[in-house]
């Protein structure tokens, strides 16, 4: 068993404009756990971000969505971090990725940002790489067949059937929470890339 974790982080940007697009998956992701713990967001300024605790075992669980928009993720992560003493090891990230076809999901701790403006940001601010990462699927414009370029892409909404297969890796993703919430991060990735679409 390795620490459990303490804190979960929903990557995306704040407001109406942005809530359907594709780079918002981390705070769909998030809202749904948060609605599993039966826990609220409220607006915290000094964490530059929307927090909700929930009680899990006896222990308390964070979740948060930062309202710095992407590229200042790191704000809302690194003050809560310093607030509550969290190892980097303690915080799960939950972010959109574009190497991986939509439904699919990939768990990984450590390793570099792939120019991930949000996970770069993180980084830099917590002064490692060390914390895990839900990487969720939603195509690249050229996988996909789209001529759209990559910052277009993430910031407009998924073709129906790809929103479909998000869902879907959503649904999986909730699923195995308990699993990363006690620590069991082999049990939690092995069934999440078992059930991976092909």
């Amino acid at each position: 068993m390795s620490n459990s974790i303490k804190l979960i982080v929903g990557l995306g940007n704040p407001g109406a404009d942005y809530e359907r697009t594709r780079h918002n998956a981390g705070f769909w992701l998030v809202d749904a756990i948060a609605e599993d713990l039966r826990a609220s967001f409220t607006s915290e300024k000094s964490f530059s971000g929307l927090v909700a605790k929930a009680r899990v075992q006896a222990e308390q669980v964070l979740l948060a969505k930062p309202q710095t928009y992407m590229n200042r993720s790191g704000q809302c992560v690194g003050a809560l971090a310093r607030f509550y003493k969290l190892e980097a090891q303690e915080i799960l990230v939950l972010h959109d990725e574009l190497d991986l076809f939509p439904g699919q999901v990939k768990v990984k701790q450590g390793g570099g940002h792939a120019g991930h403006n949000g996970l770069r940001d993180i980084q830099s601010v917590l002064g490692s790489a060390d914390f895990w990462r839900l990487r969720l699927g939603i195509g690249h414009p050229r996988t996909l067949n789209l001529t759209q370029e990559v910052a277009d892409f993430v910031l407009h909404p998924p073709r129906r059937e790809d929103q479909m297969a998000i869902d879907d890796c959503l649904t999986r993703c909730r699923a195995v929470m308990p699993l990363f919430l006690a620590g069991d991060f082999v049990r939690a990735t092995a069934q999440l890339h078992r059930d991976n679409p092909v």
